[in-house]
Parts: structure tokens; C-alpha cells; sequence
């Protein structure tokens, strides 16, 4: 760039800027507006609500919720928390909806219209064609005398609030009291509808928060792919004769003669063999070295409770029972806090021997 054309920096003046604690204080200021506006809309609601949530319970089809602007951004929230706690629900942009996507309007729907000002203007052209369909409207609003409000079933009001935003324009406060107001709607229409956990686990299968609602037999290690021996065997024949390809489970599942868990002889356990040199133990039952009597999970338990247990006890493998006492399958915590996709592409168990006493040569796992 040309000297006589280039921009100076230095030459521009500093935007006014605040001091650390008078934004910490402002933040602060902002936080509590807000608070307030909730506690305010909180006690402003009455019967109304329970009217829009009979409605909400009632409703056959699905719950459509539309919002222009900021309005419509919360909109997308709500009707993503109804879908998540059990009800039909999805979002209808205004503006799209006038050109086309009020097809998806169906006789049996419930429409959730949010509109602070209740005047927008690509909300108001709705109104007709929802009336004509028959569909009722839930508002929610700051004026029940606006045409939204009038033109709506029922209204959750608002009331008069003022915008967290020093200019007093941002939508702040209240966007966030009708993110809350749709938060209550759909929590409370979740009880009423008797929502479970096993509920909430179906329509949660991904990420952490599905593998925690998860059951254990969908997380686990089918037997199959675990280390299984008897427990009359001696520690060599059960190294020896329990190698499995892929990553293994860090421990090896002893069982008696009826096939029950008797006991779990880990990787850590050899370890604490070979640090103390102790060759002659590898000729001892592995009953002599074990942990008897281990701790267990049942099947069809949650993933939560399986991921406390991995936790306060500091285990690193839980072996999953059946009924009688015989293992399914293994929990190993790595394939807890391992993704799915990093697990598939675990390294096989090298082939190299690892001589540890004289004469002896063990196979490396990872």
C-alpha cells in the first residue's frame, strides 16, 4: 500500500474503554436485571398458564413455534427442549412460513407464537391462514392487547420490561424471560405427560449424556471379547491361554464350575508378580492371587451408575452379571472416557516376546 494511502494505526483514537471492576460491575448489573425480570414474570403468571399447558397436553399434532428475530432464536431453543422432553414439536420461521412452510400447519397443531411487541410484522401475516386452519395460538408477549394477543388462544404475559442493554434497545431481558417461560413450559408438560428417564435416554442416545443413561449392556464388552478362564487354573495356563486381538479389558474374568463370576485376576496383578520377581507364583492357582468375591454390576443397569462405581472405588474394569451370577460382558473405563471412533482405531496386540524371568517369554499387550 502506498505511503500516502496507508492507514496509521497509532493515528486512531482508542475506543472508550471500561475499567476492569466497572465491567465486572456492569456484567453484574446485567445478570441482575435479568434476574429480576424472571422473579417479575414469574409472579405475573396465573391460570393462563395452566390454560396453555392443557392445551399443550391436549394437543394431537405438533407444537409449532415461530418468532422473528432474537424472538425466533429463542424460538429454536424451545422447540428444541419440547422435542427433547417428549412432545412433537419443531420451529416455523416466519417469514418461510409465508412463502410455503405454512404447509406444515395440520389440523390438531398448536401454535407457539412468540413476539415481545406483539405487532411484528412477519408474525402478523400468519394470523389469518392459522385461523382459517383452526389452529390455536399460544403468546407469548408483553402486551396481551396487541394483535397477537388478541388474536391468540391464550397469552403468557410479559408485562413491561426493561432491556438489560445500557441503551435500553438489545433484546436481553426479555428474551430471557421467554427462554424461561418456554424452559417451564416444557418441563411441566414433560411431568404431565410422565416422561421417564428411559423416556429421556431414547431421545439422549449420543454424547456423554446418552452414554450415562445409556444401559450397561449396550456399553459394555460382550463375553465374547473379554478375558474369560476357570478358576482352577494356575496364573501361567490363564496369561497363556487368554489372549485376545484388539485392545483387551485390563483383566481376566475367573468363573467356577457353573460358570459364575468367582473372582478377577487384572493386569495389575501381574504386574505386582513381576516386580517382586515372584516366578514361582505363576505356578500357583490364580485363585491364591485373585480378587475374590469382586464387585459387579447387574444387567440393565444405567451407565451412570456403573461410571460412580468406576469412580469412587477408582476401578479401572466392572464385570456386568447376569441374574444367577455369570458374566455378559466388562465395563472398562477406557471405553468410557474413549470415543467410539478412537476405539476402532486402537493398535493390535504387538507379537514381539517380552522376556521377563529367564526362560520365560510373555507376550506384550496393550
Amino acid at each position: 500500500m502506498a505511503a500516502s494511502t496507508a492507514l496509521r494505526l497509532d493515528s486512531i483514537s482508542p475506543p472508550s474503554q471500561l475499567a476492569p471492576a466497572q465491567q465486572l460491575a456492569a456484567a453484574r448489573e446485567v445478570l441482575r436485571r435479568e434476574a429480576i425480570a424472571l422473579w417479575q414474570v414469574s409472579h405475573r403468571l396465573g391460570e393462563e398458564l395452566n390454560d396453555a399447558l392443557n392445551l399443550l397436553h391436549a394437543c394431537r399434532g405438533a407444537v409449532i413455534v415461530t418468532g422473528m428475530g432474537k424472538a425466533g432464536l429463542i424460538g429454536r431453543k424451545i422447540a428444541a427442549t419440547l422435542a427433547s422432553t417428549g412432545a412433537t414439536s419443531h420451529f416455523m420461521h416466519p417469514a418461510e412460513a409465508f412463502h410455503g412452510d405454512l404447509g406444515r400447519v395440520r389440523c390438531g397443531d398448536v401454535v407457539l407464537m412468540l413476539s415481545q411487541s406483539g405487532e411484528t410484522g412477519e408474525v402478523l401475516q400468519l394470523l389469518p391462514s392459522l385461523d382459517q386452519a383452526g389452529v390455536p395460538i399460544i403468546a407469548i408477549t408483553a402486551n396481551g392487547q396487541s394483535t397477537v394477543g388478541r388474536a391468540a388462544r391464550v397469552v403468557l404475559p410479559l408485562g413491561e420490561l426493561d432491556e438489560a442493554c445500557s441503551l435500553g434497545l438489545a433484546p436481553s431481558t426479555t428474551t430471557t424471560a421467554m427462554l424461561a417461560l418456554g424452559d417451564a413450559l416444557a418441563l411441566v408438560l414433560s411431568s404431565m405427560r410422565g416422561f421417564t428417564a428411559e423416556d429421556f435416554a431414547r431421545y439422549h442416545p449420543g454424547g456423554s449424556l446418552g452414554r450415562k443413561l445409556a444401559r450397561v449392556d449396550e456399553v459394555m464388552r460382550p463375553l465374547v471379547d473379554c478375558r474369560v478362564a476357570l478358576v482352577t487354573q494356575t496364573v501361567r495356563q490363564v496369561i497363556v491361554g487368554c489372549g485376545k486381538p484388539g485392545r483387551r479389558t485390563g483383566a481376566v474374568m475367573l468363573v467356577d464350575a457353573a460358570g459364575k463370576l468367582a473372582g478377577l485376576f487384572t493386569d495389575s496383578d501381574l504386574v505386582r508378580l513381576f516386580e517382586a520377581r515372584d516366578e514361582a507364583a505363576l505356578d500357583e492357582p490364580v485363585s491364591q492371587r485373585m480378587v475374590a468375591s469382586p464387585t459387579t454390576i447387574g444387567s440393565g443397569a444405567r451407565m451412570s451408575e456403573a461410571i460412580k462405581l468406576l469412580a469412587d472405588r477408582k476401578f479401572s474394569e466392572l464385570p456386568v452379571t447376569d441374574p444367577a451370577g455369570k458374566p455378559i460382558g466388562m465395563i472398562d473405563v477406557t471405553d468410557v472416557v474413549e470415543a467410539p471412533e478412537a476405539m476402532a482405531q486402537a493398535d493390535p496386540v504387538p507379537s514381539t516376546p517380552v522376556r521377563i524371568f529367564p526362560g520365560e517369554d510373555v507376550y506384550a499387550a496393550g
